[in-house]
């Protein structure tokens, strides 16, 4: 399976709709505002997805995901315990699955997912950890372990770091806080997409 390599996780439908015409073509929903919003917010989004052609990635979310029809799904180590993988694979979604040990590489593993995150790679602001930076060197050796799986970088990525993690045996490239943060996120996101598109 082939993904896009520059995948934008974004807070809402609001920033998805402002970023995906832009040329986005995988973006996540990692949504935390009022739960009752949700059903709303992922409507919207696939909405903006399937006109500009992108794929949606619903995060945290899988049954109101699989309830607006929505075929891809991000699980952290913490939502696994609840998600019921049986209805998640009878609907035909593809899961991607966060790590940041062996432990849970292995648990991720189990579940055939679509592809793999390790993060953070560097330290990241947006979101309080409680895993050191990985660095980019991990990405290599779980690049060796999960084979084609396409393997995601997330955590403190840059367009300056993006040949970096590409070396390292990344296949995507996942940002959150240089994006989010950006006093012109439309700039930085169309900076993003060259970058990508620039790597040899």
């Amino acid at each position: 399976m082939i993904l896009p390599r520059f995948y934008p996780v974004l807070p809402d439908a609001a920033m998805i709709a402002r970023l995906v015409p832009l040329g986005v073509r995988l973006v996540q929903l990692r949504f935390k505002g009022d739960a009752c919003d949700i059903n709303a917010q992922i409507a919207a989004s696939l909405a903006i997805c399937a006109q500009y052609g992108a794929q949606l990635v619903v995060n945290d979310y899988w049954q109101e995901a699989l309830d607006q029809g929505a075929d891809f799904i991000h699980l952290g180590q913490g939502d696994l315990g609840s998600a019921d993988f049986v209805a998640i694979a009878r609907a035909g979604a593809r899961l991607g699955i966060s790590t940041h040990d062996r432990v849970e590489l292995d648990r991720a593993l189990a579940l055939s997912p679509a592809y793999i995150a390790l993060g953070p790679i560097w330290a990241t602001l947006l979101k309080q950890m409680p895993w050191r930076p990985q660095g980019p060197d991990k990405l290599t050796r779980w690049k060796t372990r999960i084979g084609e799986i396409p393997l995601v970088a997330i955590g403190g990525l840059t367009p300056a770091r993006l040949p970096e993690v590409f070396a390292a045996g990344a296949d995507v490239a996942a940002v959150v806080t240089d994006l989010v943060t950006a006093s012109d996120p439309e700039a930085q996101t169309r900076l993003w997409i060259n970058s990508v598109g620039a790597r040899p």
